[in-house]
C-alpha cells in the first residue's frame, strides 16, 4: 500500500514539475477591466487557486486533530497519503493556472512547505510505524496523560492556525506541559514515555524551525493585509453587528457598497452571512463578477453539484473518514452568494472560501 502512495507522490512531482516548465512564461490572458475596488486591496484572480496548497496544510492538522480526538491509533494515520493528496492538488493548481499571471513568489512558497511537510510527514509516519506501534502495544489502560495531551495541542493548533502563520503557534508550552504536567510513572510507563520522547521531539523542531521561518519570513514578504475587499449590490444592516470586522467603506448610486471583510478563516462565515441576507457579490478583492473563486467542501462520497455555474476542479477522499470527500470547486464570483445559500439547504459542509 505504501508503495503505492510513494509511487504515485513520485508521479504527481514529476507531472507538476512538467506543468511548472510548461507555465512558467504564461501570462494573464484576462483584459483589464475598470474596479469599484481600490487598487491597494486588488490580488490577482491565481491567488484562488495558489493558496489551496497552503490551506491544505490546515485541512491535514485539522483531519488529523478530528482523528485523535477519537482516540484513534498514530501509528494508523494516513500521514504518506496526505503528502500524496499535498502534491497532486498543487499539480491540480498548476494546471488551472497555466494561462493566469506566474506568480513566482507564491510557487516558491508553496515548494517550500509542501517540501518540508513531505520530510516532516515521512519522518513522522516512518517513527510511528516502526516506534510509536511498539509502545501502542504496550498500553493496558487507555489513552495515557501525554496521548491527552497531544490531542489537545493538535486541535490547538488548528484552531490557531486557522487565522494565522503556524509559525506563530507557541510550541514551547505544551513542551513543558509533557514533562510538568503528565507525570513521569503509574500505567502504561513504556508507552508513556515513548510518547514523552516523540512529542518533545516534535514540539522541539517545530518551535526552532518554525523561529527560523518567522525571521526569514519577516525579512521576505510584506505583511499581509488582514482584509478582503468586496463589492456587494446592498447594505445589509442586520448582520453588522454579528461582524464588527465588516467595515463599510462607500456607497454606489446603483446601490452596491464597498465593504471590507475579514480574511482567511473569517472570510467563509461572513460570506456566508451576506449571502443569506440576500446580498451578492460584484467583486472580490477586485477580481470582477465573471472571475473564478475557489470555494472547498466535505460531503459524501456520491455528492455531486447541481448549484448553476459550478466546476469541479478536483476531488480528494477524507483519507480518516471513509465515506466522505472533499470537492474543491470552482464558482464564478457573481454567484457565489447563490451558491452559498443553495449550499445552506443541502448536507454540505462549506470548508472554505479561498479569498485570493
Amino acid at each position: 500500500m505504501r508503495g503505492v502512495v510513494l509511487r504515485r507522490i513520485l508521479s504527481a512531482l514529476v507531472a507538476m514539475c512538467f506543468v511548472v516548465a510548461c507555465g512558467i512564461a504564461a501570462s494573464s490572458t484576462r483584459d483589464v477591466q475598470r474596479s469599484l475596488t481600490p487598487v491597494e486591496h486588488h490580488r490577482g484572480e491565481e491567488q484562488t487557486w495558489l493558496t489551496f496548497p497552503e490551506w491544505y496544510l490546515v485541512h491535514s492538522p485539522a483531519e488529523f486533530a478530528r482523528y485523535m480526538a477519537a482516540q484513534r491509533p498514530p501509528s494508523e494515520f494516513p500521514f504518506l497519503g496526505h503528502v500524496g493528496q499535498l502534491w497532486s492538488s498543487y499539480g491540480q493548481v498548476i494546471k488551472a493556472t497555466r494561462d493566469r499571471t506566474f506568480n513566482a513568489g507564491y510557487h516558491v512558497m508553496i515548494v517550500v512547505i509542501a517540501t518540508s511537510t513531505t520530510i516532516e510527514y515521512g519522518l513522522r509516519e516512518a517513527y510511528e510505524v516502526l516506534i510509536g506501534r511498539l509502545g501502542e502495544l504496550t498500553r493496558r489502560h487507555g489513552p495515557t496523560a501525554e496521548e491527552k495531551l497531544a490531542a489537545k495541542v493538535a486541535q490547538d493548533y488548528v484552531d490557531f492556525v486557522r487565522v494565522s502563520p503556524w509559525y506563530d503557534f507557541d510550541f514551547w508550552t505544551p513542551l513543558r506541559a509533557v514533562w510538568r504536567d503528565t507525570g513521569c510513572g503509574g500505567d502504561d510507563v513504556v508507552r508513556k514515555w515513548e510518547r514523552k520522547y516523540a512529542l518533545s521531539t516534535e514540539y522541539l523542531a517545530k518551535g526552532l524551525y518554525g523561529w527560523v521561518i518567522r525571521k526569514a519570513t519577516h525579512a521576505s514578504y510584506e505583511a499581509p493585509l488582514l482584509t478582503t475587499a468586496v463589492v456587494v449590490d446592498r447594505w445589509v444592516d442586520r448582520i453588522s453587528g454579528s461582524w464588527p470586522e465588516m467595515k463599510r467603506v462607500s456607497s454606489f448610486r446603483d446601490g452596491g457598497e464597498l465593504v471590507l471583510l475579514p480574511r482567511y478563516e473569517a472570510f467563509k462565515g461572513v460570506a456566508t452571512a451576506l449571502a443569506r441576507s440576500g446580498a451578492n457579490f460584484v467583486e472580490i478583492a477586485g477580481n470582477p463578477r465573471d472571475a473564478l473563486i475557489l470555494v472547498s467542501v466535505l460531503v459524501s462520497d456520491q455528492w455531486q453539484p447541481d448549484a448553476r455555474g459550478v466546476h469541479t476542479l478536483f476531488e480528494q477522499p477524507v483519507l480518516t473518514e471513509p465515506g466522505r470527500k472533499r470537492a474543491v470547486l470552482e464558482v464564478r464570483v457573481g454567484e457565489l452568494a447563490q451558491v452559498l445559500r443553495e449550499f445552506d439547504g443541502m448536507q454540505v459542509t462549506v470548508e472554505h472560501a479561498y479569498d485570493y
